[in-house]
């Protein structure tokens, strides 16, 4: 019964058009898009987090306007790297060559 719902949804129209909408295109633009946005900032988390965060809680323990207060806080939780942006963005990779 689950099975073949999930055919009928894959087999939609609609369905294959808002995928086909979102699969990056095959140009250097997009190759390099999923790389700048989902793996190079995770690969710089990994090697570099403890820097970055130890920079935004310096930073943070002074008193700061309000935006740059957000920013520092924004830039803190950048320095853990989430593997599921990393696997996400390695995915949309492979998915740009198939």
């Amino acid at each position: 019964m689950m099975r073949d719902r999930f055919t009928r949804f894959k087999k939609h129209p609609i369905t294959q058009e808002t995928l086909k909408n979102l699969k990056p295109k095959k140009n250097l633009w997009g190759i390099f898009s999923v790389i700048l946005f989902f793996i190079v900032p995770e690969i710089a988390a990994f090697f570099w987090g403890d820097e970055i965060i130890a920079f935004a809680q310096h930073k943070l323990q002074s008193h700061l306007p309000f935006e740059e207060e957000y920013l520092y806080k924004g830039i803190e939780t950048l320095g853990e790297p989430s593997y599921f942006n990393l696997l996400f963005g390695v995915s949309l990779l492979v998915w740009l060559f198939f």
